[in-house]
Parts: structure tokens; C-alpha cells; sequence
């Protein structure tokens, strides 16, 4: 669903009565007060994902305010994180205040008061998260509010390099796509607050689910040898970082578990009566090995003999049981 919300009426005062019911309907209701005597022209440019609503916001300088009277209307309580493009934006929530500048984020709770200061024409995106949706203490949100985060390092990295590319292609998502899509937003954006909190997701948790979505693609396309880290995370809707930042919270790696995965396999076909028509080396490429020296190496690294080894060892085993 995509929407586009502008204020191009010629007088001030319908500009200023028609930005006011935009920002309220694209986001929760707040008020607006302009910074300029006559107001600059302002659009919004609206996309829902699955719960998700993205919105790319450009308009002159202005104050918005989420006071107690609007939360006291009963609407369901979201987090909304803005990354700013242009301009700066004064944050102020729990006793906090910041300077959000051009390439930085910042988090707001509408369950709780809040004010945006914005001095100059701007522009950003924010995603609108309902709270519902994350699993996570409250606590921790109070802690992220009102706070400048630079997303060009760690978990905040690997966070708006994802929400960036999922702004720029949402209007050409179908609905189950973009379920999917924001699915993966909704587990990095866990993920980030669990980093900050300084401390692993436990099992059963969205991030978990979002791993066993990517062991269930890996496992049911073991058989090609062009599976990849860079084929599994387009698949996944996912950027290759998040997919390894995954694979290392649960102590592993991408290319290690598949290996794993695929010698597993190979190691009992090997026993089966298959093994003497298609041979070590057709196995090896039954399970996504390309090359036979390969998977033999992997294979006396993983079970201590040869694949050859391992066949006659079992057939001993068998006729001395």
C-alpha cells in the first residue's frame, strides 16, 4: 500500500491546517507549530509493508509535539526511528535531548510525550514499528529515546543499511514480498536494541526466527554449488552482513554450516547402495561439492579418514557385527 500526502495550497493558513492533518494520518496525531511566517510547502510519501509503514518526509522548519492529551486518545503504542537526510533535527523524550544530524538516527516512543525541533527544510525517513510487534523490556526502549545513533558502525549499521534499501524498493514490493521484508526489519531492529542492551537474543526470540528461516533455505537448496552468502541473503531480503551477524551469534559461520550440512549428508549417502553407482565423487556433487579434491579434504578435516575410507571402515564394521 503506498500513499503521497502534499501541502501545495497557495495560502498560508490552508498549508498550515492541511501539513497538520498530513503529519497526524502519516503518523500518530501531533501538533504542529511552524518556524516561519509563511509555511514552506511540505510532502509525505507513505508505503506499508506487511506492519510496517515507511515514510519519506520533506517540509521547512517546524516544531512537532506528541503531547499527553494525544496519547490519552487510546491509539496503539509504536516506535518510530527516523533517519535523517537532510537537515538537523532536536529530539527531546524521557528527560533526554539530542542533535540528530544527516546520516544519524533516532528513536521515538508515541506511547510517551515527545518533541522534534527542526530549524531548517529537512528531509528523512522513519519506520513505524508497532510495539506490539517487538518482543523486547520496556526498560530498554526508555533507554534508546531521544538518543543520536551513528549508522555507520556495528549492529546500527548493518540496521540502516537494511532499512535504506528497504525504503528505496518498497513501492515495487508485492504484499508477500514486503511481509517478508519487514519481517527481517522487525528482527534487525530487535537485534539492535538486544546490542545496545549488551546482551545475546535468547532462543525463540524474532532474530532465532529469522535463523531458522535462513537454515531452512540453506537446507532445502544444499544441492547447488552456486549457493552463496550473497544468493542466500538476497533470497532472505537480507544484506550478506546480517546474514554472517547471525551465523556469529550463534558461534558459527555461513560457510562453515553448510559445509557441516553438506558432509553430514554425503557421509551417509556414502553407506547407502547408491554409493557404488554413483561413486565419491558423484555423491560430492549430489551435495553441492564442485570439486572432488575439495570434498575429499573437507571430509578426512571433518571425520578424521577419506571418503574411502569411511566405506570400508562401515563395510568391516558390518560383517564383523
Amino acid at each position: 500500500m503506498s500513499a503521497s500526502l502534499s501541502t501545495a495550497s497557495p495560502s498560508a493558513s490552508g498549508r498550515a491546517e492541511s501539513w497538520q492533518d498530513t503529519v497526524s494520518h502519516a503518523f500518530v496525531p501531533m501538533t504542529v507549530d511552524f518556524l516561519e511566517a509563511v509555511p514552506s510547502p511540505g510532502e509525505i510519501v507513505s508505503h506499508r509493508l506487511g506492519p510496517v509503514w515507511i515514510s519519506r518526509v520533506q517540509a521547512g522548519p517546524q516544531v512537532v509535539t506528541r503531547s499527553r492529551r494525544m496519547i490519552a486518545a487510546g491509539d496503539s503504542p509504536s516506535l518510530i526511528l527516523s533517519i535523517q537526510e537532510r537537515g538537523t533535527a532536536l529530539k527531546e523524550q524521557d528527560g533526554r535531548e539530542t542533535l540528530i544530524r544527516p546520516g544519524g538516527f533516532s528513536i521515538s516512543d508515541t506511547s510517551r510525550v515527545f518533541r522534534k525541533k527542526l530549524e531548517e527544510e529537512f528531509a528523512f525517513t522513519s519506520f513505524h514499528f508497532p510495539r506490539a510487534e517487538l518482543d523486547v523490556p520496556e526498560k530498554d526502549l526508555w533507554a534508546l529515546t531521544a538518543t543520536a545513533f551513528d549508522g555507520t558502525e556495528g549492529s546500527a549499521a548493518l540496521l540502516t543499511a537494511y532499512l535504506s534499501q528497504m525504503a528505496r524498493t518498497a513501492d515495487g514490493l508485492d504484499e508477500a514480498v514486503g511481509r517478508r521484508v519487514a519481517a527481517t526489519a522487525l528482527d534487525l531492529l530487535v537485534l539492535f536494541i538486544d546490542d545496545r542492551a549488551g546482551r545475546a537474543r535468547p532462543q525463540g526470540s524474532r532474530t532465532a526466527a529469522s535463523f531458522e528461516r535462513v537454515k531452512d533455505h540453506i537446507l532445502r537448496n544444499l544441492r547447488d554449488p552456486d549457493l552463496s552468502p550473497s544468493t542466500i541473503a538476497e533470497a532472505n531480503f537480507m544484506s550478506v552482513r546480517l546474514l554472517h551477524k547471525l551465523f556469529q551469534l550463534e558461534g558459527a559461520t555461513v560457510g562453515g554450516w553448510i559445509r557441516a550440512q553438506r558432509l553430514e549428508r554425503c557421509s551417509r549417502d556414502l553407506l547407502r547402495p547408491m554409493a557404488g553407482e554413483l561413486g565419491v565423487a558423484g555423491i560430492a556433487r549430489r551435495w553441492g561439492f564442485a570439486n572432488s579434491s575439495h570434498f575429499t579434504r573437507a571430509f578426512r578435516a571433518a571425520y578424521g579418514m577419506t571418503p574411502r575410507d569411511w566405506q570400508v571402515g562401515a563395510h568391516l564394521a558390518r560383517r564383523t557385527g
